[in-house]
């Protein structure tokens, strides 16, 4: 996934989810926020950060927020990149050969998946969820409670149990991380559902990717521990 018209920039502060101001060439500008989630660990005054300058005039912001140094790590933390560069991967990986048929948005029973897919062998669901947060090395979701993705955990037990493949799967938007595990001081339930989701067979993968100022590209399978 590669990002047209990228900018450096400075974080200065973020009033509300869905803007930051940000310095950049010397000046003070408001900046989108592509992440609603709280990324208090990432978007500290002075970060280094990337954006995307947009040539829509008709737009109130100028600039969308796309990465985040922390340290020496690049961090994107665009929500809309993990379902653009799984489903990058999945057509372009040694899978393909596999897959028959790839559907984004798809509806199971009061679910909205991410992606159904049909192989000569199965057909099911797959969610993508996008990975942001890291302490100590470790990768860890959700960074703040979150229903839905429980709702979708459960939602995959109920379509593996009617006889559909089933996947839930974790795009780490960054490099330099040991291991994936659910944030359970976070919220519990979702890591409760996650095991219980891996008792029932639903399939699940951790995938780490290579982050540069302009591009973002999932590279290795990244080990779960629940």
């Amino acid at each position: 996934m590669i990002y047209k018209n990228i900018k450096e920039a400075r974080f200065i502060n973020r009033p509300n989810r869905f803007i930051a101001n940000i310095e950049i060439e010397g000046k003070s500008q408001l900046c989108h926020v592509k992440n609603t989630g709280r990324c208090k660990e990432l978007l500290t005054p002075g970060a280094k950060v990337f954006v995307q300058e947009s040539d829509n005039f008709k737009r109130k912001t100028k600039y969308d927020l796309i990465s985040v140094y922390k340290g020496d790590m690049l961090v994107n933390i665009d929500s809309s990149a993990p379902n653009k560069v799984f489903y990058e991967w999945l057509t372009d990986s040694d899978i393909k050969e596999d897959i028959l048929f790839v559907k984004p948005e798809a509806q199971y029973k009061n679910s909205r998946f991410d992606f159904y897919i049909e192989t000569a062998k199965s057909r099911g669901f797959v969610e993508v969820k996008g990975v942001t947060l890291e302490k100590d090395g470790v990768a860890l979701f959700p960074d703040a409670p979150t229903e839905r993705g429980v709702k979708h955990l459960n939602e995959l037990i109920d379509a593996r149990q009617n006889g559909y493949a089933a996947w839930i799967i974790f795009i780490i938007q960054m490099q330099k991380v040991s291991y994936f595990m659910p944030n359970e001081a976070m919220h519990k339930t979702f890591s409760d559902a996650l095991k219980a989701a891996q008792k029932q067979n639903v399939d699940m993968a951790a995938l780490d990717c290579k982050v540069t100022r302009n591009s973002i590209m999932i590279e290795n399978h990244i080990k779960i521990k629940l």
